[in-house]
């Protein structure tokens, strides 16, 4: 049985290498994890310092709204995980426990996130990418009788040196855009609500500005992509901001959001 099992996460380990650098690698490396650790979901997430989270992966049933409109928005500057993250630049597998400082932070964490995602416990995974990104994998349950254990702890420990080397050969080269999530169907929702967002109001170039902006360029990276001066790229966005009705970066994201979830 044991053999069987081996073989079973060697398998998978063989397709997940496969699918490197393909739309497919965070699927493969969710079923690879899923041949040892235990979980009732899970979300993939890229850090960036000092930006917004970049949605890259997530198997929830329920509520996923709440990614979208409020943890990826604003809530994630109040998560232990994303504090230690960038204060101490942690990286490893983690209990919400490691991580929390305080009973105080705890509370209030657990009345912020728990309270309404239904999440019971959770683990976190953290990879460096590079200076300033980092991949974070995060497993949770949402049955209250369910507890993660020092054991599956450990399983994941033992396997963090690989399953960090797939992530670094991976993200590199990859750019954390939401367009570039690797799971099928947000991918897709989210491939078309920047092909559609804003189409009756922005012009062409406006577009092309704001697909970037909502993926988290910012004013010196859409001039260098779009091969434009930054002074240009500020004048197209107090007109999209104007045409949009936000006056914010902030809340042209939120706006994008919202659009994508009620698509």
């Amino acid at each position: 049985m044991v053999l069987d099992s081996q073989n079973k996460e060697y398998e998978l380990l063989a397709q997940c290498i496969t699918s490197l650098n393909s739309p497919q690698f965070s699927q493969q490396l969710v079923e690879f994890i899923d041949s040892f650790i235990d979980y009732d979901c899970l979300v993939i997430l890229g850090y960036r310092e000092n930006k917004h989270p970049i949605y890259l992966y997530d198997s929830i049933d329920t509520r996923r709204e709440l990614l979208f409109q409020r943890y990826l928005m604003n809530s994630f500057t109040s998560d232990p995980f994303y504090i230690a993250l960038t204060n101490n630049n942690i990286k490893g597998v983690y209990s919400l426990q490691d991580v929390i400082s305080n009973a105080r932070e705890y509370n209030d964490y657990q009345q912020q996130f728990y309270n309404e995602t239904n999440w019971q416990d959770e683990l976190g995974l953290t990879v460096r990418i590079d200076k300033t990104r980092w991949v974070v994998i995060y497993f949770g349950y949402t049955d209250a009788q369910k507890k993660f254990t020092d054991e599956q702890k450990q399983q994941l420990k033992n396997r963090y040196n690989l399953i960090q080397a797939l992530c670094h050969q991976h993200w590199s080269n990859d750019s954390f855009l939401l367009a570039n999530s690797k799971q099928s169907n947000i991918s897709l929702a989210i491939k078309q609500g920047i092909a559609t967002f804003g189409e009756d109001l922005l012009t062409m170039r406006e577009k092309e500005i704001t697909a970037l902006l909502v993926q988290g360029y910012d004013s010196k990276e859409v001039a260098a992509h779009l091969s434009i001066s930054i002074g240009t790229v500020k004048n197209h966005r107090k007109r999209i901001y104007a045409q949009l009705k936000v006056s914010s970066l902030s809340e042209l994201f939120q706006l994008f959001l919202n659009y994508i979830v009620s698509q």
